[in-house]
């Protein structure tokens, strides 16, 4: 638990933070709240012309005609004030939305392993929780500046009325005091309204990602009812925050009535000389409906403000997450310059340890890689081979020991992924073309390039009855694991990188399919540094050095 010491400092960095994101709107911040105060001074302008074109009427349409064009003109500045406001504000949220999703997507993919977040979870924070922070930009920032526009409407007030300007004074103290009390209940049933939205949005996300296993395994039915559940928490966590902002809604637009209605009392009386003696205000018709048109727009930037004040209480509800997400993400590694030739990669004492795990996914690893020679990790699974290779990909943390390309720490040369090719055990066919999938592993390469890794990858039969234009979706478009695999290897082929990792590369293929296989990296290998991650003995042969891993 959190003492009030540090729950101040938490909010403090909270809006800090929500700030930082806010400012991506720029100008448009400005701009936005900027139009509301001038809609609040057009508000003066057109209580004035209707009030004094309404006690002009008796002196013709000459004498009427100025104010009901100041009224008229005043109306058309509120109706383009408000509109442009609104636009304004919403192009400012897309910019901010914009830079943060990018922000999170990015410490989300650079996350490192055990961090105990799901995918969908993830992915509801990269979604719908940065979706959240529109209303705080684009409605709620701009209508707290906007606050000020009510100081030129009580003075225009006061000037006309000193007596109706103390009366709209005094009741925005019980309009302040129900808008704050429900902010804080607003506040507690946000918090559980947004866990119960993150609770099923990753459920969700990740049983449409895990259908194939729900489909197999018969569990539609159970997978079905703990969404049904977790749907239903969200109802009845909505209903909550809805009962809320709909009672705070009455309370102030009760108080905002009353306001009106004395200010009204007030004028009416006043006209027809019943006060007590002692108000020794005389009110005029012009001034009295000035004051009684001024009213409502006294409180009109208050009720704005209390219309997105739930915005505000979303806003911060999500920023923890967000926040959470961007600290557990590592500061990005400067991109090491690209390898001249194949290193030598020396393994020291290794030890991968991850935060949360009992034992160490990877122990004590002593391995000299000479450069350009093929070294093959075999052993049981759980025995580190893969998280021995993400050590260089930068996807695993390195505990204890050191690990050296050439002599040189690589904490101190940065990310190598420039300098290497990586095959993994279960390749990602991604939406696109034959050629796409190829060359994501090489932006730019040309067409003839490609086909040279695809053959070299053993794709030439593919390539005979479907050819490198043809259209893949998601899950491959019936291509068999060889085929998968020699997509993968194809990538590899295709960076002329001097580092070449492959995890379980013949992995899910058929003996006749390996043997293809087998021979192919056979020519990838050459001239590279290479490790190879595997449980095959006949993948392994063809290394000149072959390490036997125990699981820890």
């Amino acid at each position: 638990m959190m003492d009030d010491e540090q729950r101040k400092s938490a909010k403090t960095a909270r809006r800090a933070w929500l700030g930082a994101v806010a400012a991506a709107g720029g100008w448009r911040n400005r701009l936005a709240a900027g139009l509301l105060v001038l809609d609040g001074l057009a508000a003066i302008g057109f209580a004035a012309g209707l009030a004094f074109g309404l006690t002009a009427l008796p002196r013709g349409l000459a004498a009427m005609l100025p104010w009901l064009a100041l009224g008229l003109v005043s109306a058309g500045v509120r109706g383009a004030c408000a509109g442009l406001s609104a636009r304004t504000g919403a192009g400012a949220a897309q910019l901010a939305k914009d830079r943060l999703r990018d922000r999170i997507v990015r410490a989300t993919l650079s996350l490192p392993a055990g961090t105990g977040q799901t995918t969908g979870a993830l992915m509801t924070a990269a979604v719908d929780n940065v979706e959240t922070l529109d209303g705080y930009v684009a409605r709620f920032l701009p209508a707290r500046t906007a606050m000020i526009g009510s100081v030129p409407v009580l003075l225009a007030a006061a000037l006309a009325s000193p007596i109706a300007a103390g009366i709209l004074v005094a009741t925005i103290v019980p309009f302040v005091l129900v808008m704050i009390l429900a902010g804080g209940a607003a506040a507690d049933e946000a918090g559980c309204q947004l866990t119960a939205l993150t609770r099923l949005g990753a459920l969700f996300a990740d049983r449409i990602r895990m259908l194939p296993l729900v489909l197999a395994f018969q569990a539609e039915a159970g997978e079905t009812a703990r969404l049904a559940v977790a749907a239903d928490e969200l109802r009845r966590r909505t209903m909550a925050v809805l009962r809320i902002a709909f009672l705070s809604s009455a309370g102030l637009e009760f108080f905002a009535a009353l306001s009106v209605a004395l200010v009204a009392v007030y004028a009416g009386f006043n006209l027809l000389g019943l006060l007590p003696g002692f108000v020794t205000e005389k009110l005029d018709l012009g001034r009295a409906v000035f004051v009684l048109a001024l009213a409502p727009e006294f409180y009109a930037p208050l009720r704005r403000l209390a219309a997105t004040y739930h915005d505000r209480q979303a806003a911060e509800t999500v920023a923890d997450g967000l926040i959470a997400i961007e600290a557990a993400a590592p500061i990005p590694e400067a991109i090491a310059p690209l390898l001249p030739g194949p290193p030598r990669i020396r393994f020291e004492q290794v030890t991968v340890h991850y935060a949360g795990e009992d034992r160490p996914a990877l122990s004590g690893l002593d391995l000299d890689v000479a450069p350009g020679r093929i070294v093959a990790l075999l052993g049981p699974s759980g025995a580190g081979k893969t998280t021995a290779l993400n050590l260089l990909l930068g996807l695993a943390p390195l505990s204890q020991g050191s690990l050296t390309i050439d002599g040189a720490r690589l904490s101190d040369l940065g990310a190598l992924t420039g300098s290497i090719a990586w095959m993994g055990q279960m390749p990602t066919i991604m939406p696109g073309s034959i050629a796409a999938n190829i060359g994501l592993a090489r932006p730019g390469a040309t067409t003839a390039q490609i086909a040279v890794a695809a053959d070299a990858a053993g794709l030439s039969a593919l390539l005979a009855t479907r050819g490198l234009d043809t259209v893949l979706d998601e899950r491959g478009s019936g291509l068999s694991g060889g085929e998968r695999q020699r997509i993968a290897l194809a990538r590899a082929l295709l960076k002329p990188a001097p580092i070449l990792l492959l995890d379980e590369p013949t992995a899910h293929v058929d003996a006749a399919a390996e043997d293809g296989l087998i021979a192919a990296i056979a020519d990838a290998a050459r001239g590279r540094t290479t490790l190879i991650a595997t449980h095959s003995a006949r993948l392994a042969s063809i290394a000149d050095t072959i390490i036997r891993l125990e699981a820890a």
